[in-house]
């Protein structure tokens, strides 16, 4: 069974469900979720406008409430992603 390619960026995955996007390795002790909360409508395209940044232990047996080390809302998708690779880069070398 061939193993399934993900999309992604500096060299980690980049998985969306829905408007959700998460961003990371699982195997890894974090990840970053980005979650669309507004989006406006540009050239006849739907871009995402407001982006909740959010740092997460990626162990799913804590519960979800715990599992977020670092939150922030920022305008604009290259803004929220450029801030959540910043904050996995340095979590993940501490």
């Amino acid at each position: 069974m061939a193993e399934k390619e993900f999309l992604t960026y500096k060299n980690k995955p980049l998985v969306r469900k829905g408007k959700e996007i998460y961003y990371g390795d699982m195997s890894e002790k974090y990840v970053i979720r980005l979650e669309i909360l507004s989006e406006k409508e540009e050239g006849g395209r739907k871009l995402p406008e407001r982006v909740l940044v959010q740092l997460l232990l990626s162990d799913t047996e804590i519960p979800a409430k715990d599992r977020v080390k670092k939150k922030s809302e920022k305008v604009g998708f290259y803004e929220a992603m450029d801030l959540g690779a910043v904050w996995l880069d340095r979590a993940l070398k501490e």
